[in-house]
């Protein structure tokens, strides 16, 4: 596939997976079976099945989750670089899947912005890698769970 065909891939993935309108169904249609997904806040996935299972905790603890590019996708090889900028506001179940130990409260209503850049690969159309460094010390001050003073 071109590098134009892996930006369009990621882009789709971001708009459906990441977006405010998400598509849990895009996890069959792009993601690999075996994808490797990590973030530095959260535990490393393996799967569909667990990228799948992470996606609706993560959602259904913060059920306005959106996320958002700052920049265009920068491209070379497999290898898209994306930069975004997001967040949501507790207001569902726990979240326990945090450093921490997480909110094991519902409804906190306690709001996270935050911003990250995403590395994936993509072969044959496929995303087999997520990888994300985020600003995981903003969210765990918004959320309450560190204190900076």
């Amino acid at each position: 596939m071109s590098v134009q065909d892996n930006k369009t891939v990621v882009g789709r993935w971001f708009a459906e997976f990441w977006g405010s309108d998400f598509n849990p169904a895009v996890i069959d249609e792009i993601a690999s079976p075996d994808i490797r997904f990590e973030y530095s806040l959260h535990a490393p996935c393996k799967g569909r099945g667990q990228v799948r299972e992470f996606a609706t905790k993560f959602r259904a603890a913060f059920p306005d989750l959106a996320f958002g590019a700052t920049a265009d996708l920068i491209a070379e090889g497999d290898y898209v670089v994306g930069q975004w900028i997001g967040g949501g506001t507790h207001t569902g179940d726990p979240m326990t899947d945090l450093p921490l130990g997480g909110l094991p409260t519902a409804n906190t209503g306690k709001t996270m912005r935050f911003t990250g850049t995403t590395i994936l690969k993509v072969e044959n159309g496929l995303i087999t890698e997520e990888v994300g460094l985020d600003d995981g010390v903003s969210v765990l001050r918004q959320l309450g769970l560190i204190s900076l003073s």
